[in-house]
């Protein structure tokens, strides 16, 4: 990953590495907390934001839901909560027979989360924000971090796939009410040819009639 890589992009003047966090934010930004209506200039920033903040109080975050523009479909709205939002799926907890100890639950409905929302078309600023975690927070438990950009590019990639996915039904749709319009014609010359060849025999009928009588 570019984040982990180690160039020389990645040192000062005097050769001291530089955090490939500082690069993003300035120090001003790095240490700050969020706080209803603090902006950004992106939706990425803002999530690289709540993702170092996180880091430095003991927690990591996962992306939770997408909102979009009934206009155009576009992306207005985004939320991240923490790693511990919600709790395992019964069908998990609950299986009467089980092969395979199930992994220790990882999720304990914790409500912190950080919501974002596109502001003029522009800047991204925050509208919703909880602090509190009902779980214990421990910085030196973090995993090593990942792209915030590839785990992002993901969210877009599973985002794209349910768009084509939801376009493939719509065209499918399409297709069948073509399907049954054409069948339809098809069904209407059939019985206008019958209907036509019908008068053709009467014709052809009445003229054999009018022979025999001459």
């Amino acid at each position: 990953m570019l984040d982990d890589e180690l160039s020389d992009s990645n040192l000062d003047g005097n050769g001291n590495l530089i955090n490939p966090l500082d690069q993003h934010f300035p120090m001003t930004m790095e240490h700050r907390e969020p706080y209803i209506g603090m902006e950004f200039e992106s939706a990425e920033d803002a999530r690289e934001f709540y993702e170092m903040y996180g880091r430095r109080m003991g927690f990591t975050i996962r992306n939770n839901r997408t909102r979009r523009s009934l206009k155009d479909n576009s992306i207005i709205g985004r939320e991240f909560v923490c790693s511990k939002e919600g709790f395992r799926a019964e069908k998990y907890t609950k299986k009467e027979t089980q092969v395979f100890t199930s992994r220790p639950a990882t999720r304990e409905g914790c409500n912190a989360m950080l919501r974002i929302a596109a502001k003029d078309g522009v800047k991204w600023v925050i509208y919703g924000f909880v602090k509190e975690h009902n779980h214990v927070l421990n910085p030196s438990k973090i995993p090593p971090r990942r792209s915030h950009r590839i785990a992002f590019c993901e969210d877009e990639k599973d985002l794209k796939i349910r768009e084509l996915s939801t376009e493939l039904h719509r065209e499918k749709k399409k297709s069948a009410a073509y399907q049954e319009q054409l069948q339809m014609v098809l069904n209407y010359i059939e019985e206008h040819t019958q209907r036509l060849s019908l008068k053709v025999n009467l014709v052809s009928n009445n003229l054999r009639e009018l022979e025999y009588e001459d």
